[in-house]
Formats: structure tokens, sequence, C-alpha cells
């Protein structure tokens, strides 16, 4: 298997293992909504629950991996704010849990490039 296959099935169990996350454990996810989004914080933590299950798939066929992969790539722009959302608000906690709402703040930028890599997979 090419290399970029193989990262995007990476990337794909990575999205569906998040995506199912959002429904058995919402509650964590409830938390980091920003309170600027109209609506309910489960609604957006089931959405976007959704929308990484359904990238997931996405990521997983051959035939729609390269678009999958650059909608995946908008996804993890798109929820950078809850991370900001939750560093901010985690800042008075242990330092290991500090550590954690810290650390995926800058996790961005190679998810981000991941899923531009997992683009290449069907070049």
């Amino acid at each position: 298997m090419p290399r970029p296959a193989h990262s995007a099935l990476a990337l794909a169990g990575l999205m569906a293992a998040a995506g199912t996350a959002h429904f058995l454990a919402p509650r964590p996810f409830d938390s980091i909504v920003p309170r600027a989004l109209p609506g309910s914080p489960r609604t957006w933590t089931r959405v976007s629950g959704a929308a990484e299950l359904a990238l997931a798939a996405g990521l997983a066929v051959p035939s729609t991996r390269r678009a999958s992969a650059r909608a995946t790539a908008l996804f993890f722009a798109a929820v950078f704010p809850a991370n900001v959302k939750m560093a901010h608000d985690w800042r008075h906690r242990p330092a290991a849990a500090k550590a954690v709402a810290y650390g995926r703040v800058p996790l961005q930028l190679p998810l981000v490039l991941w899923a531009r890599h997992a683009a290449r997979a069907e070049d």
C-alpha cells in the first residue's frame, strides 16, 4: 500500500475514534464548544462527531479520499477555536491537565498537514 494511502487510513481511524467518542462521552466535548456558537453545546458535539465519522468513512474509500482529506484539513482548522477555549478554560488546572489542553493547540497544524498529505494518496 502506498505511504499516503496508509496515512489516509490511519487518519480515518483517528477520525472514527474521535467521532465515536463524541457520542459515547459527549460531556468533555460540550465543555469546549465556544459560547459564541448559537444553540446547545450538545448539538455542536453531535454535529462535529457526525462530521468526524463521515470524514473517516470518506478517507477510507479511495474514490472519495482526496475530497475527504481536504475536508478533514478544513475541519481541523474549524475546530481550532474549541482547542483555544479548552486551553484558556484549563489554565488553572494541575500541570498535567494544562499540558494536555495547551498541547492540543499546536497539534492542529500537524493534523492539517497530515490531512493534506492524505489527500495526495490518490494523485
